[in-house]
């Protein structure tokens, strides 16, 4: 990690520029991955599997007997841990529903506005280098407490033609039946455009590689919604000499070991903090098995020294980070004046992990500077809010005349007209 001492504002969008992605390059790849998905459908996602996933499957849908035998591959302790992290999950997400609101904003106008499902939801889960089974349950539960109509599961097999047992035993627990032998780029596309095997969707949620990124971005194209834009995973540690060094060193490579394209930021006041945190760092990364990948991610990465704290802040949320972690003394003081993160962890003993697995909140959040503008996946993210109104005979007198003079200015005499008509109605007949 390089060190930086007391950076200006204005070298701050240098220093910390995220990785760039190759755009162009990755788009040349992916639309004629759409492209051929789109034209032959279950034909193409059987000839990328032999492509990219190496194996020839027979089918592309997992047969129930896979899914029953998934939970005997798994340990009690794993099963166990699994139940426990979706039961916290339901009830926050639970927590987050909100009722009807019906307001009469004057007499006889009524204005209502009630959450309804989004009806078919495509879910794509990661299971190259990870088998992310958390996220079967970070996107699935949400997705059945909203009631979604139909849920489809995507993820890549192995080379067996097998998915990760983890992954369908947690998609078992929480509902889901529908589950494709499909990754990458092609599983968004099948997502998009549906094939013989797969449903075509409303929205499409889940992380990705930057083909899965592009793939959706283009999906979008399509009328397919998603659920953010997403880049590779981020996590920036504000620690102050009140911070364990073990424990902020253990967050940044906690984060550095998602991929070789992943970034971590260190904040601290002094530096000597800062080089006590990357002592801590480069000892603790030659005992990690993916070290390799959070070496390259540690190239990406740096350690601010910031020693006014109010720039610190300011340093914070122009990064906007996924995930921000505050170790410091004054930590609610600072919390409070967070305003761009995608969610935040408060004192020592709140690792980023917790919240990635099993603390409740949603770990599908917004990467890549866009915590300034997108929040994280929530109940809201599977739902969609419909508008009503009523309005009475006298609601219509009183409010008419108001649309009338407005239409009128806007030199729009039809919908002046809508209005009038139904005045003269009830003037005529004594209503």
């Amino acid at each position: 990690m390089k060190m930086l001492v007391n950076p200006g504002e204005s070298s701050w969008k240098k220093e910390l520029a995220r990785p760039v992605f190759k755009t162009k390059a990755i788009n040349k790849i992916v639309k004629p991955i759409l492209r051929k998905v789109k034209k032959n459908g279950d034909k193409a996602l059987f000839k990328f599997a032999h492509e990219y996933d190496h194996v020839d499957l027979d089918s592309l849908l997992v047969e129930e007997v896979e899914i029953q035998a998934a939970a005997a591959a798994l340990s009690l302790e794993l099963r166990q841990a699994i139940q426990t992290a979706k039961n916290n999950i339901e009830k926050f997400h639970a927590a987050q529903s909100t009722p009807e609101l019906i307001e009469e904003v004057m007499p006889g106008v009524v204005c209502r506005r009630k959450s309804m499902p989004i009806q078919k939801i495509g879910l794509y889960i990661p299971g190259g280098t990870a088998p992310l089974f958390s996220t079967v349950l970070m996107l699935g539960v949400p997705a059945k407490l909203a009631g979604c109509k139909e849920i489809v599961l995507c993820t890549p097999p192995n080379r067996e033609g097998k998915i990760h047992p983890a992954i369908l035993y947690t998609a078992e627990l929480i509902g889901i039946t529908k589950i494709i032998k499909s990754g990458g780029a092609q599983a968004v596309a099948a997502l998009t455009f549906g094939t013989e095997s797969v449903p075509a969707v409303d929205k499409i949620f889940g992380p990705g590689n930057q083909f899965v990124t592009a793939a959706k971005q283009m999906a979008t194209k399509y009328g397919v919604a998603i659920d953010m834009p997403a880049g590779p995973s981020e996590v920036l540690v504000y620690a102050d000499e009140t911070a364990n060094p073990s424990f902020v060193a253990a967050d940044l490579l906690s984060q550095a070991e998602h991929g070789v394209d992943s970034q971590v930021v260190l904040v601290s006041p002094t530096e000597k903090v800062a080089k006590k945190v990357k002592k801590e760092v480069e000892k603790q990364l030659d005992e990690l098995p993916r070290k390799d990948i959070a070496h390259k991610a540690l190239k990406n990465s740096v350690a601010v020294v910031m020693e006014d704290p109010q720039m610190a802040i300011d340093l914070i949320n122009f990064y906007a980070p996924e995930h921000l972690i505050i170790s410091v003394a004054n930590e609610e003081e600072v919390v409070e004046q967070i305003v761009n993160a995608g969610s935040v962890f408060i004192g020592n003993f709140t690792p980023e992990s917790a919240g990635d697995y099993a603390s409740g909140t949603n770990h599908t959040l917004p990467t890549y500077g866009y915590a300034r503008n997108y929040s994280g996946v929530s109940l809201d993210s599977f739902v969609k809010k419909i508008t009503y109104q009523k309005i009475s005979p006298e609601g219509l007198k009183t409010l008419g005349p108001v649309v009338e003079v407005m239409a009128e200015n806007e030199l729009l005499e039809a919908h002046k007209n809508a209005v009038t008509v139904r005045l003269n109605y009830l003037k005529k007949n004594k209503l």
